[in-house]
């Protein structure tokens, strides 16, 4: 079955016009009629305002509650994403296998994290689990490119004024020490050089944005997944139990907050190669992304009255370091 590209209604295969609006159903190129041509990219599989559609994948019925943007099958896991031409598939839609399966195993990665440094010592035994799970959290993983402009000033003193400084150093020392005699070192006058200069910082990222509006406490900052060891998303290779969720954030809204991510990345780095920075200027492109599924270990703690959130990626057994 197929979708009316503007209103949303149901239609036959073989349909050439939507029943309800008239409007022209695309066929391919060359498949006779007068009907358009498909354009390059998919048209979208239902309107926006829709209460039910047909999964791309397997034909299975997807009911999208209030706020759902992207929405994974729960028959075949095919997903589809809301976008400003309604319902679209998602074409590349990819997932990380879980290593990390076991609570036990998960909550010693925990611990080496909670009690680094001497003074943390025993401070997971002080610790009290007040919620726990494991879920596969949608993000979009967006490639973006950076380059990063400024000025700084090069602070440095010449080979006189360094004598100089010795010198004074010296005669200090003697009149603090109480010591009599004349000290006698040969003082070359120079300027102190504070020239302005200009250096350019360049990168690139795949970097991860939530999918989950509820869940930006789950925000990586420069937190990078194995990507290498993804594969498409496959409902099969998750055990039963294990919650897939759906998000709440569309990719557009994504690639913006890739690029302001990236842009505080950026500007981090700049900071830390050289103290006094000015015009600092950054400019971020971000192309079109993916939906990776990751398996992530939530765990919030409770120590002396104060509650932190702990998050383990249960694929590469890390800790997640968050904005």
């Amino acid at each position: 079955m197929i979708y009316c590209v503007k209103c949303g209604t149901q239609l036959p295969d073989d349909a050439r016009f939507c029943a309800k609006c008239g409007t022209p159903v695309p066929t391919v190129a060359g498949g006779g009629g007068g009907a358009p041509a498909a354009p390059a990219s998919k048209p979208p599989l239902a309107a926006a305002g829709v209460q039910e559609l047909k999964c791309p994948s397997c034909g299975a019925p997807i009911k999208p509650t209030f706020g759902d943007m992207v929405i994974s099958c729960e028959y075949c896991g095919g997903s589809v994403t809301l976008g400003g031409d309604g319902w679209k598939q998602i074409n590349k839609h990819t997932m990380l296998p879980i290593k990390v399966a076991g609570r036990d195993d998960a909550l010693k990665v925990v611990h080496g994290f909670v009690d680094q440094g001497f003074l943390h010592r025993h401070a997971m035994e002080e610790s009290k689990i007040l919620d726990e799970k494991l879920s596969y959290v949608p993000f979009w993983v967006l490639p973006a490119s950076a380059s990063t402009t400024y000025q700084y000033q090069a602070v440095a003193t010449s080979v006189g004024a360094t004598v100089g400084t010795i010198a004074a150093a010296s005669l200090l020392g003697n009149a603090l020490g109480g010591r009599g005699g004349t000290t006698v070192i040969p003082i070359m006058g120079g300027p102190v050089v504070n020239p302005t200069r200009a250096e350019t910082i360049s990168g690139q990222y795949e970097y991860p944005v939530i999918a989950v509006k509820a869940m930006t406490e789950y925000q990586p900052k420069d937190y990078q997944f194995q990507l290498g060891a993804r594969t498409l998303f496959d409902k099969k290779q998750i055990a039963d139990g294990t919650p897939v969720l759906n998000g709440d954030v569309g990719e557009d809204v994504a690639q913006h907050s890739a690029q302001a991510y990236v842009q505080l990345l950026q500007s981090e780095q700049a900071h830390k190669k050289h103290g006094m920075i000015s015009n600092l200027k950054t400019e971020v492109t971000v192309s079109e992304g993916e939906l990776l599924h990751v398996p992530i270990w939530y765990f919030q703690l409770e120590r002396k009255g104060q509650k932190s959130l702990v998050l383990v990626d249960a694929h590469a057994g890390r800790i997640i370091r968050t904005m």
